[in-house]
């Protein structure tokens, strides 16, 4: 199934539209395998140990090495893709299934080029790997996790359906600070109902 966003509405009187590149079309994204020949591209991406740590949780240490990405592409727990704009084959960043828990989970969601964010990409990409899940691989459910402070993030995940689940908090520390990480849950009915 291809899914093909033309204009969503920001607030009152925008829409990404408008926003974005002068009347910027969303376009259909395909995703492929992670690769050896990608990890220039990806580690392109994190400029800081509170980038790395947002996008990825404590699975890397920064700066990130071509060592750590070759583990993580061969952890047979995780699957890492590319995520590429169809008509253009750019490559615009990086999303994971992980089956390490008892509910597959989306991981490591990440829109690279900062010029391609708040564009519609990322509620896009979650639609495509809950697809994935719920469709061509028919779960019932998934998981993601969110730090408390990412309201861009928690917004998209909220419109894509999915909901707060209280009962899983976790703490992070990052340097000095302590980041609260709240897990959230869909389930493949809700999914299919917000479509």
């Amino acid at each position: 199934m291809i899914y093909v966003l033309n204009s969503v509405i920001l607030n009152k009187s925008y829409c990404i539209n408008d926003i974005a590149n002068n009347y910027f079309k969303m376009s259909t994204l395909e995703f492929r395998r992670l690769e050896q020949n990608d990890f220039e591209l990806f580690t392109s991406w994190i400029k800081s140990k509170d980038e790395l740590m947002q996008f990825a949780g404590p699975i890397f240490q920064f700066p990130v090495t071509d060592e750590q990405l070759l583990r993580y592409i061969t952890d047979e727990r995780r699957i890492a893709y590319k995520v590429i704009v169809s008509e253009t084959q750019e490559i615009i960043g990086n999303a994971e299934l992980n089956f390490e828990n008892t509910k597959p989970r989306l991981s490591r969601i990440l829109i690279g080029d900062i010029h391609n964010r708040n564009k519609g990409f990322g509620k896009h990409i979650v639609n495509k790997m809950l697809e994935k899940l719920f469709i061509e691989y028919d779960f019932q459910e998934a998981d993601l996790n969110v730090f408390e402070w990412n309201k861009g993030g928690i917004k998209c995940y909220e419109h894509v359906g999915f909901i707060m689940n209280p009962d899983l908090v976790y703490s992070q520390t990052n340097g000095d600070t302590t980041w609260i990480a709240l897990n959230m849950t869909i389930t493949k009915e809700r999914w299919l109902e917000n479509r």
